[in-house]
């Protein structure tokens, strides 16, 4: 993990790496033996209290940017800045090379909140999950956004493609976020600043010529894939991205604007995203 960062849990093994920090509840690093990095991490992210670290699987919750009404901070909702609980680790990497981290949330302030919130995740040589589970524990219907913001570390941003939205409407945030919906042609490609959330609930590949790689980003329980790079301008403009904007490019499972999931009391929604290579 890097220096001065908050706790969490860090297995090193014969060509891999696996990674979570407490905070956040924020898988770090997931690096297969013998594969370059899947999870990109910020070479100028900082470990600061309160400040969301720019890489790897931040939870974005209860609201996803500033929420429905445009007005709720900080952007993306509490739950990748809080304290989580760490409830549980499962170590079988003697055996089949497994690690599985539970975390539920525990900050200050959030116990009379009308929900609980557990994320797991697990580590394989193969595959990697991450599934968030909330539940309704108050009296009236809990509505929420959600998304797994995952980074991708890729080889170049101008190289890669992602495929299997073709024929999915979306909004292009990146063009100001309007009502009108445009529909994906073949597949999506990076010349300037991407900033998309689509109508789409099946698999996202994102195809890597240069390191010869795909990488599948299968989902459950969701109803959107929001795709980001922020682009030659914005990208250097950002403190902890820099030159950087480059090596990664974001593909994120969730449920978002129209599609934000409605609680009745003693309900309950999984939302699980898996990543595999080919």
């Amino acid at each position: 993990m890097p220096e001065n960062a908050f706790p969490g849990v860090e297995v090193h093994f014969t060509g891999g790496e696996y990674a979570a920090l407490d905070v956040g509840a924020q898988a770090i690093a997931w690096t297969p033996p013998e594969q370059n990095a899947v999870l990109w991490l910020s070479p100028l992210a900082t470990f600061e209290p309160g400040a969301a670290l720019r890489g790897g699987v931040p939870v974005v919750f209860p609201w996803f940017g500033a929420g429905p009404s445009g007005d709720r901070t900080p952007s993306h909702g509490f739950a990748r800045t809080a304290a989580w609980r760490r409830e549980a680790v499962l170590n079988e990497l003697a055996t089949s090379g497994r690690l599985v981290v539970r975390y539920s949330l525990n900050e200050a302030g959030l116990d009379s909140a009308p929900f609980t919130a557990e994320l797991t995740l697990s580590f394989a040589p193969g595959q990697f999950e991450v599934s968030l589970r909330v539940v309704n524990t108050g009296p009236e219907v809990f509505r929420y956004e959600e998304a797994l913001h995952t980074y991708f570390a890729v080889s170049g941003i101008d190289a890669v493609r992602v495929d299997g939205l073709a024929g999915c409407a979306y909004l292009d945030k990146a063009a100001g976020g309007g009502a009108d919906e445009i529909v994906q042609a073949g597949s999506v490609r990076f010349t300037g600043e991407v900033d998309r959330v689509y109508r789409h609930g099946g698999d996202a590949v994102i195809v890597d010529p240069g390191w010869s790689r795909e990488i599948v980003v299968g989902k459950q329980g969701s109803a959107n894939t929001v795709v980001w790079n922020p682009g030659p301008v914005k990208g250097p403009a950002l403190a902890d991205v820099g030159l950087h904007w480059t090596d990664f490019v974001c593909v994120e499972a969730g449920n978002v604007r129209d599609a934000a999931i409605e609680l009745a009391p003693g309900e309950e929604h999984i939302l699980t995203q898996t990543i595999r290579l080919r």
